[in-house]
C-alpha cells in the first residue's frame, strides 16, 4: 500500500493559525501507525507537523508525556501548536540526524552513542514516574498474545493458547516486585535524534508510555528490531546501566524476560502490519527479532516459555512470515 504523501486538508488553516502561513509542507517517512509526519519549512525556520487523525489516533498522550519530559530537562520536542479536533500538532524539528544512521555510517561512534542512550535512561529512572497506566500482567499478556493472534495463523500453525498464557504468567509474575519508572516503550536508535549543537539525545515516539519495569526500555534499545545490536555491545550496556544504578543480578533476569515478551509482541505486530495494514516491509524484520528472542529464551528463567515454543513452533517456522505463509 503506497503511503499518502498529501497533508490533511486542515493542515494549511491550522498552520496559519499558529503563525506558519508562509510555510511549505514536505512529507517525511511514514510510521507504523496511522500517524503521519511532515516537515514545515518557512524562511529561516522549520518544524514538524504530526498528523494523528481521530478516531484512529489521539495526540493527547504525546503532548502530556512531551511536556512532562521537557519539564524535567529531557530533550522532548517543544509543542509549537495543537488542534486536537483535527489531530494536528506542530512540534520542534530535531533535524535528520538519527542515532541509527549515524552509528551505521560511523561505526566508531556506536559505543559513545549507546552509552549516551543508556545515560538518558539512568536519568529518567531516577525521576519519580509520571502518573500513567501501569504496565501490568494484563498488558504483558495482551502484548505477548499478538504472536499467537497474528504470526501463528499467518503461517498456518494451530497452537496451545492456554499453555502459552500459563507459561508467560509463570515467568512474568516475579517482575512485580521491581521499582516502577516511566517506560517510553519505543526507545530505540530510530527514535533518538542527534540535535545539532547539543550533547543531548532528542526523544521521539513516546506517546504509548506506561509506568513499569526499568528493564523494558533497555530491551527496546539493545534488542532493536530495526538494527543489529552486537551481543557484546548489549552486554556492555547492560553492565553500564547496572553499575550506574546499583541494580542487582535479578535485573538481568528481568531484562531477558521482558526481552522475550517484547520480541514476541513485535513479531505479532509486524505480522499484523503486513496482513491487516498492507505494509510488507515489517515482516522482513522478523528474522532479526527471532534471533533476539532465541537469545532471551536461552536464559534459565525463560524455560517455561522456551518449552512452549519448542512444542508449538518448529525452528523451521520461525522467520519472515511472508516466506512461511500458509
Amino acid at each position: 500500500m503506497a503511503p499518502d504523501l498529501n497533508p490533511p486538508a486542515a493542515a494549511v488553516p491550522f498552520l496559519a493559525s499558529v503563525g506558519w502561513d508562509d510555510a511549505e509542507i514536505q512529507p517525511l517517512a511514514g510510521d507504523a501507525s496511522f500517524r503521519r509526519y511532515f516537515r514545515v519549512v518557512a524562511p529561516g525556520r522549520s518544524a514538524i507537523l504530526m498528523d494523528a487523525p481521530p478516531p484512529h489516533e489521539d495526540p493527547r498522550p504525546f503532548l502530556a508525556v512531551a511536556r512532562w519530559l521537557g519539564e524535567r530537562g529531557f530533550a522532548a520536542p517543544a509543542i509549537l501548536g495543537e488542534e486536537l479536533g483535527e489531530g494536528l500538532v506542530l512540534i520542534e524539528d530535531f533535524g535528520n540526524a538519527r542515532m541509527r544512521e549515524t552509528a551505521d555510517a560511523a561505526p566508531e561512534s556506536e559505543l559513545r552513542l549507546y552509552e549516551a542512550a543508556i545515560d538518558v535512561l539512568v536519568r529518567l529512572h531516577g525521576e519519580a514516574p509520571m502518573a500513567l497506566k501501569p504496565y501490568d500482567m494484563a498488558e504483558y499478556q495482551r502484548e505477548a498474545g499478538l504472536l499467537v493472534d497474528w504470526y501463528c495463523p499467518a503461517i498456518g500453525l494451530t497452537v496451545d493458547l492456554e499453555s502459552y498464557r500459563a507459561a508467560w504468567a509463570q515467568v512474568l509474575e516475579p517482575l512485580g516486585d521491581a521499582p516502577i519508572v516511566t517506560v517510553l516503550r519505543d526507545y530505540h536508535a530510530e527514535n533518538l535524534m542527534l540535535i545539532e549543537g547539543s550533547e543531548t539525545l532528542g526523544l521521539l515516539d513516546f506517546q504509548d508510555a506506561l509506568a513499569g519495569h526499568p528493564a523494558y526500555d533497555l530491551v527496546s534499545l539493545l534488542q532493536d528490531a530495526r538494527r543489529d545490536v552486537p551481543a557484546a555491545l548489549e552486554a556492555a550496556m547492560l553492565d553500564r546501566y547496572r553499575r550506574t544504578t546499583g541494580a542487582d543480578r535479578s535485573f538481568e533476569t528481568a531484562y531477558h524476560v521482558l526481552g522475550a515478551q517484547r520480541n514476541a509482541k513485535i513479531i505479532g505486530i509486524f505480522t499484523r502490519l503486513w496482513k491487516r495494514d498492507g505494509k510488507p516491509r515489517y515482516p522482513t524484520l522478523c528474522p532479526r527479532v527471532w534471533d533476539y528472542l532465541h537469545r532471551d529464551l536461552a536464559h534459565p528463567a525463560l524455560r517455561p516459555v522456551a518449552d512452549w515454543f519448542d512444542a508449538n513452533i518448529p525452528a523451521a517456522k520461525r522467520g519472515d512470515p511472508t516466506l512461511l505463509e500458509a
